[in-house]
């Protein structure tokens, strides 16, 4: 299973992710090899994914380098990587809220290509598109469904030693926790993207009683 990870790189050999399996950078000039991830957020994003399917091919597709901020345009870009690439799944814990990105989007994801993201934004907010929000009483092997949208931890890998209050939280980590999810029904093969949706939103029911929102 092919898995790209949009974000600011993962650091390979790190105990939570291991060797991954190859990677690109890119920029509003193209495309480039730097996939080193120098502010730690594509590492822990790629931990929590691994930690749900240890066997799957990570791919790094850098967008960020030292700052969180990034462009629509990139963003699309780095879509239409993915897209090229045939990555069987893609992690994307960012989005934008800039509306004349919508078109970008919808033909940058195509017909088939499956996309997690944040719930409250593009291209989350698409149609097709694992839209995802963080419920903090959600264990993190669960997750359920409510009115369009799927809910996960919003906590990522533990650290030994490190208090949870210190760690690294958010909406990212719940994206990240749910593509770990979603690998874990891609393993039984379907036949569209719209079954695999079909599928994550049939075993909500199942982990509803784990994990339930206030």
């Amino acid at each position: 299973m092919r898995i790209a990870i949009i974000d600011s790189g993962i650091h390979p050999g790190h105990p939570h992710v291991g060797e991954i399996a190859g990677g690109v950078e890119i920029t509003h000039s193209g495309e480039g090899q730097d996939t080193v991830d120098r502010l730690g957020h594509g590492t822990a994003v790629a931990g929590a994914i691994r930690e749900k399917v240890p066997d799957a091919d990570l791919y790094a597709v850098k967008v960020f380098d030292r700052r969180l901020t990034t462009s629509g345009g990139v963003i699309l870009r780095a879509l239409e990587w993915c897209r090229v690439h045939r990555m069987d799944l893609v992690n994307l814990s960012l989005g934008t809220e800039n509306e004349a990105h919508r078109d970008g989007f919808l033909q940058a994801l195509g017909d088939d290509l499956l996309v997690v993201s944040a719930a409250h934004a593009l291209p989350g907010s698409l149609a097709g598109v694992v839209g995802v929000a963080a419920d903090n009483d959600c264990p993190r092997d669960a997750f359920h469904y409510d009115g369009g949208v799927f809910y996960a931890s919003p906590y990522p890998r533990p650290i030994p030693g490190v208090p949870v209050a210190h760690n690294l939280q958010g909406t990212s980590f719940a994206v990240a926790n749910m593509t770990g999810l979603v690998a874990r029904v891609l393993v039984n093969p379907v036949n569209s993207r719209a079954a695999i949706l079909g599928a994550l939103i049939a075993k909500s029911s199942m982990e509803q009683p784990r994990c339930r929102r206030t």
